[in-house]
């Protein structure tokens, strides 16, 4: 079963905004340790293993481009062939699993909200909330009790034309909370730039949301909903995983990109290359990081990889002293050692 692919609105609608200035890679953010360029790569039969979650039991999970979901066996090394888990017919993004019982809670960017349990059965959660569909369900976090918060990353545009949300740099998506003892999906909060990776404090009293296309994170108070900004990041942030020790890991698919911040105050320029061919668009720079953080922002340690030897990298999980990561666009996930 495929499911189907939403259209894209063809022409964005972007607003004359300030140009920003990308920061420079220094102070904690500074390429000290580049061992993100020295990784090593376990090969996925697929494409785009966008998010990495670790099982209890150590089992190491992504999903892949086609809808497929991948199971490796604990401590897999380069070389290690993946079993097929299950296929959602959609698009696998943030993977969590859910404390309870270890199944898989899934954001499949067409198909909503999942569970896939050890068996493969996949399970509907959520395709709606409020009154509108789930259009591009992105990177989720489970609380103690099985409510998922997960981000709905844009109301107008599908995981397939991403782009056309940062180019139209609207606030389009929203923070949502499934309720596994009443089956219902509430909006938490609303009115973010392209809302991605999301994380619960050790308390569960509040979120940390990245934000895409406006590179900063936020601190969402539960149930509230008050939103403080935790500081502008030199990078865009993709999805982000708790430690459990009140630190966090945040995956950042590229430094900023000039020519994308020079095009704000120019919304004419915005729609052009909206529609430009995909190769013609501002380009993601072949740099990956990896960045920890404190629940206040604080930036603790980052990881570079500035030789783009794995790119894109979208998911980011540690397990003991292994930092596991994915990417949208490569064939494998990798892995380094924290030590």
């Amino acid at each position: 079963m495929t499911i189907p692919r939403p259209p894209a609105p063809w022409l964005i609608r972007p607003v004359k905004l300030p140009a920003t200035t990308p920061p420079p890679l220094t102070g904690a953010w500074a390429p000290a340790d580049t061992r993100l360029d020295d990784v090593e790569l376990l090969a996925v039969p697929g494409h785009g293993p966008e998010d990495v979650a670790v099982g209890p039991e150590g089992h190491v999970y992504s999903g892949t481009e086609d809808g497929r979901v991948w199971r490796w066996q604990p401590d897999a090394h380069a070389g290690a062939q993946p079993e097929l888990l299950a296929d959602t017919g959609g698009r696998p993004l943030g993977i969590e699993v859910d404390p309870r019982d270890g199944s898989l809670i899934v954001c499949d960017a067409y198909r909503g909200l999942l569970r896939i349990t050890g068996d493969g059965t996949v399970t509907d959660l959520a395709h709606r909330a409020g009154d509108s569909r789930i259009l591009l369900c992105n990177n989720a976090a489970v609380a103690a009790d099985g409510v998922v918060y997960f981000t709905d990353s844009s109301n107008r545009f599908p995981v397939s034309h991403w782009r056309r949300d940062l180019l139209e740099h609207r606030p389009n998506g929203r923070v949502l909370a499934y309720d596994p003892g009443t089956g219902r999906t509430a909006v938490v909060a609303e009115g973010f730039h392209f809302p991605n990776g999301v994380a619960l404090t050790p308390d569960e009293d509040a979120l940390l949301v990245c934000e895409t296309v406006s590179h900063r994170l936020v601190r969402l108070s539960l149930p509230g909903g008050a939103v403080r900004d935790l500081g502008d990041l030199p990078a865009y942030p993709d999805n982000m995983s708790s430690v459990g020790d009140g630190t966090y890991w945040i995956a950042l698919a590229s430094p900023r990109v000039a020519i994308a911040e020079r095009l704000l105050p120019h919304p004419h320029l915005r729609r052009i290359a909206a529609v430009l061919p995909t190769r013609l668009q501002p380009q993601p720079l072949p740099y990956t990081i990896a960045a920890l953080v404190d629940s206040d922002g604080t930036v603790l340690r980052t990881l570079h990889g500035p030789a783009g030897r794995y790119v894109m990298t979208t998911g980011v999980r540690q397990h003991g002293d292994t930092l596991w990561l994915g990417s949208l666009t490569e064939r494998a996930i990798a892995r380094t050692s924290l030590e």
